[in-house]
């Protein structure tokens, strides 16, 4: 595996985060879009679905849920630095790589113009530790079938140039968060904090939030840091598009 440290600058440009529900960018790639954002990049979010299953309460209802999911992510997200956050309220744990999610995909990238695109990795199982979120495949296959070849190609979904005068765009990075094989470790250790503060936001979701720091903290721990000076890290599989 790669250090970040040995291959990037530190300014990464436009940043264009994709993910299935609100909570995704920060538990997943939390401290790296702090990190990038400390360092000058210019981040939004897109993302799938608005949470709308995601409680147990006997008295909540989707379209109430969906509304606090919504605010929730608009405040971690800044909290984070991220500049805006871009919902298409797909149906939670409904969602499935279609021809309209990886359109709905392609016509973001064309309008922000990323340099960078982040998301989830669309393999079913983790090895033997698990089953990966079947939302959680759709919007990684979605997304790669957007960044390649769609958004690059012109006559694929010939409306956003003739309706919105939206242009081809070719994303120069993809950076997959919770990947089964990471390629690069980001230093987040001066940012590890500023994810665990953008978590609390998400109230809904995390019941202990002392427990959800110390989960992070733990998870984020390079094992080879000495005790001493310990070192967080995120990873991800990164596909060089250039």
């Amino acid at each position: 595996m790669i250090d970040a440290d040995e291959t990037q600058s530190g300014n990464i440009g436009r940043v264009l985060g994709v993910f299935a529900h609100p909570d995704d960018p920060e538990f997943f790639a939390g401290g790296t879009f702090a990190k990038w954002a400390a360092d000058g990049a210019e981040i939004s979010f897109l993302i799938a679905t608005s949470g709308d299953k995601g409680s147990a309460d006997p008295d909540m209802t989707q379209e109430r849920l969906a509304q606090i999911r919504e605010d929730e992510e608009r405040k971690a997200a800044a909290a984070l630095g991220v500049k805006e956050v871009i919902f298409l309220r797909y149906k939670d744990g409904e969602l499935f790589p279609t021809l309209e999610l990886r359109r709905d995909i392609t016509r973001v990238i064309r309008l922000k113009k990323p340099d960078v695109v982040v998301t989830l990795d669309p393999t079913r199982w983790f090895g033997s530790r698990g089953i990966n979120h079947p939302d959680h495949r759709a919007i990684g296959a979605a997304t790669l079938e957007a960044v390649f070849p769609t958004a690059r190609d012109r006559l694929n979904f010939i409306e956003h140039e003739r309706d919105e005068g939206l242009e081809t765009h070719k994303v120069g990075t993809v950076y997959i968060a919770g990947a089964v094989e990471p390629t690069l470790t980001i230093d987040v250790t001066a940012s590890v904090e500023r994810q665990i503060e953008s978590l609390r936001a998400h109230k809904t979701q995390i019941s202990d939030m002392d427990k959800m720091a110390e989960n992070i903290r733990k998870r984020s721990l390079d094992p080879n840091s000495p005790p001493e000076y310990p070192r967080r890290i995120e990873r991800f599989h990164v596909i060089n598009m250039r």
